[in-house]
């Protein structure tokens, strides 16, 4: 492939991954690293690389309109960044020991399993909001915002300790797969934590990026981000972040749910099937 080709095809599939990633709050990168090493060769690691920066470009894309328009609740994402930031410079440290294949194969495992609940849910607009109580209550983990239909959807957070524990999880695969870690932080904060699917995907989103800071200058230090697959990766993905965030705004809590399963699937079998060699 000559280098315009490669750089327009992969300009072209980060405008996609933008879209898809400021939608679900994956940061892109759950389909940008595929896109890398299945379909145009990229070693995994420099895949990592500008998925890290390009989870950064994501989050500066699209938070801005989810905070405007109140679908992202800030104190929630202050508290679990706690957790994330810590596990983001530690999964870093660990990625330089994983071999590409290992790599592949957790990422594609993780991402199947994370299809389960997703599925589970699909018809869920939003869930029953619990009382505000405990620790939630204590920092005041509620929020509101006015939905498609123009009414008000008022929720609380609940089981804020497990959100946390499972957002060091989060941090943790976000340093060492270079995913951004939002699929974990969608998963803790809907299942866990009990937020409405359009909170947990625009708090995640809002997150991924100072999730992914934490651990770009130790991927940079080592050589891993290549500034000629960085830069149309970036360019396209603020643009398609852009593009996905207004079309959130107005989608329903059931089509986003489906958009992040597919996604995930989609990539969990390539994913899987590249670290057997198939």
């Amino acid at each position: 492939m000559l280098v315009i080709e490669f750089l327009l095809v992969l300009f072209l599939a980060s405008i996609f991954a933008g879209v898809f990633g400021s939608i679900v709050g994956l940061g892109g990168g759950v389909v940008v690293i595929p896109i890398l090493t299945l379909w145009l060769g990229v070693d995994i690691h420099f895949a990592i690389g500008a998925s890290i920066i390009a989870i950064i470009a994501t989050s500066s894309g699209a938070a801005s309109v989810y905070v405007k328009d109140k679908l992202t609740n800030l104190r929630v994402g202050m508290f679990l960044e706690l957790g994330t930031t810590a596990g983001a410079i530690v999964g870093a440290a660990l990625a330089a020991y994983a071999n590409s294949e290992a790599l592949e194969l957790t990422f594609g495992s993780i991402l199947l399993v994370m299809l389960v609940p997703t599925v589970m849910r699909f018809g869920e607009e939003t869930p029953k909001s619990p009382e505000l109580k405990g620790l939630s209550k204590s920092l005041g983990l509620t929020g509101s915002y006015v939905d498609t239909n123009g009414s008000t959807v008022t929720y609380n957070a609940t089981r804020p300790k497990t959100g946390l524990a499972g957002m060091v999880v989060a941090g943790v695969l976000s340093g060492l797969l270079g995913i951004g870690s939002g699929a974990f932080k969608v998963l803790s904060m809907d299942l866990a934590m009990k937020l409405p699917i359009k909170v947990s995907t625009t708090t995640s989103n809002f997150m991924i990026g100072v999730t992914a800071a934490a651990s770009a200058g130790i991927y940079y230090v080592r050589g891993d981000v290549d500034p000629v697959i960085v830069a149309p990766v970036v360019l396209g993905i603020i643009i398609g972040a852009a593009i996905g965030a207004r079309f959130l705004v107005r989608a329903r809590n059931p089509t986003i749910r489906k958009a992040f399963a597919l996604v995930l699937a989609l990539a969990a079998i390539e994913m899987i099937l590249s670290a057997y060699g198939i």
